[in-house]
């Protein structure tokens, strides 16, 4: 595959005013992925955005730009990612365009991009895009520049749409419930979801002023939940990032609980009522503890390189439905085509109802293994793979681990370091051999 200039994983993204996250670059963005994507009959274009001030300035580029390629645009407003995975089905659009840098600071925003299925648009779409920015932008004639509408029912639409994924048997009658925000695009859809399907919502994080994004709320920064569940002697608590597509909750006795053990959870009930379908994808940093607890219930279970682009791929490769990571980005493909926060919740409440069992409860359907994770510095260049000093050193680690843990390598795709993890039962073992593990890398490098 080509290198893309633009594109990382999950989009582009970048600090607002920077070479590529500006008004102009997001015009010329607009333009070429309206030109890359359109079709003969007609081109309609959905754009969504989370609650950055930044978003309206990119969200008048992005129209401009499509407009000029003469595509057609409907503007959602503040509406989270899924839901605008969702609309563009709903609406027979060709693209979905979110505006979002997910659980970032305000300072940083970017774009990703849904195909008219619903789903991510695949590498060799975001390679065309970026091949259609490095020719001059043409502006189709003036009867074929594109419409704007902005559609002013988008959260209601959204709203039914996560209510249908809670069975319709099941209802949240005297549960009382905190939900977080994060000061993000959820702010307005996830409490009415929890309150229409008759829970007592307590909602926090849901005052954005275009800077608070994800400042000391959300999925990323959980003591505010924590606290407010244990204050409002709340069942549990469910907490979003920026764009609400991932999702952390807290058990009534103020305990966090990951996406690892979310995600066991889910599989774990589907499994026991027999409609799992399959087995569950996790990434290669999925806690030991998932992988063992499946493995005691026979749940197959594969691991996915680290992002919901390749956990959606080895779901579709296995023909499965359940996938996930720990950040709380997890799949449900039975329900919707991408991580979507707020239908992922309910999944897990739904366990909770069927069951009759508390979310403390359903957390120990697996043991946590403890995870000690180092970054080490690399130089230019430096080849980890066959650095046969790291090799050596990381048989050494597993010899002494042997089955009671796994050892973990993984160059980061953000910054020029390598990422060492240690796993296994014993922490003060795990931190001993993950700093062992981590000064050998380091002598390497300055070796090499």
């Amino acid at each position: 595959m080509t290198q893309r200039k633009y594109f990382g994983t999950d989009g582009i993204r970048g600090k607002t005013g920077d070479a590529v996250i500006n008004a102009e670059f997001m015009l010329r963005l607009g333009w070429a992925t309206g030109k890359v994507m359109s079709r003969p009959t007609g081109t309609r274009v959905v754009i969504g955005k989370d609650t950055r001030i930044s978003g309206y300035m990119f969200e008048s580029a992005l129209e401009a730009g499509f407009s000029a390629a003469g595509a057609d645009i409907l503007l959602l407003g503040p509406m989270p990612t899924p839901a605008i995975a969702y609309l563009t089905r709903t609406f027979h659009a060709q693209i979905g365009v979110v505006i979002s840098a997910s659980h970032n600071a305000y300072e940083d925003n970017g774009v990703k991009f849904f195909s008219g299925l619903g789903e991510k648009i695949p590498d060799e779409v975001e390679l065309g895009i970026e091949q259609m920015l490095e020719q001059p932008l043409r502006t189709v004639s003036a009867e074929s520049l594109g419409r704007a509408e902005r559609i002013t029912d988008a959260e209601g639409r959204y709203i039914e749409f996560c209510k249908r994924a809670f069975p319709e048997q099941f209802d949240l009658s005297g549960m009382r419930i905190v939900v977080d925000c994060a000061h993000g695009a959820t702010y307005k859809v996830a409490p009415s979801v929890f309150h229409e399907l008759g829970a007592k919502v307590h909602a926090i994080g849901c005052e954005p002023d275009g800077l608070n994004i994800n400042r000391g709320f959300g999925s990323t920064a959980p003591t505010n939940l924590i606290r407010e569940v244990v204050a409002q002697g709340a069942d549990f608590g469910i907490a979003f990032d920026g764009d609400g597509d991932r999702v952390v909750m807290v058990d009534g006795a103020g305990e966090l609980v990951d996406g690892d053990e979310l995600l066991c959870i889910v599989a774990s009930d589907r499994h026991q009522r027999g409609v799992l379908h399959g087995g569950v994808v996790g990434t290669l940093m999925t806690n030991l503890g998932m992988e063992i607890a499946l493995r005691e219930r026979d749940i197959p279970f594969d691991r996915a390189a680290v992002g919901d682009r390749y956990v959606l791929e080895k779901l579709k490769s296995w023909g499965w439905q359940l996938g996930g990571e720990g950040s709380g980005h997890i799949i449900c493909l039975d329900k919707t085509t991408t991580g979507d926060g707020i239908v992922s919740s309910l999944q897990v409440v739904a366990a909770m109802v069927s069951s009759g069992k508390s979310l403390s409860d359903l957390k120990r359907a697996m043991a946590k293994y403890p995870q000690k994770l180092i970054n080490v510095k690399l130089k230019p260049g430096f080849d980890l793979d066959s650095c046969a000093r790291v090799t050596d050193a990381v048989s050494d680690v597993e010899s002494s681990l042997g089955r009671r843990g796994r050892v973990l390598l993984r160059k980061s795709g953000t910054e020029p370091v390598v990422r060492v993890m240690v796993e296994g039962e014993d922490a003060t073992e795990i931190d001993l051999l993950a700093g062992q593990l981590a000064r050998a890398v380091e002598e390497a490098v300055a070796a090499a």
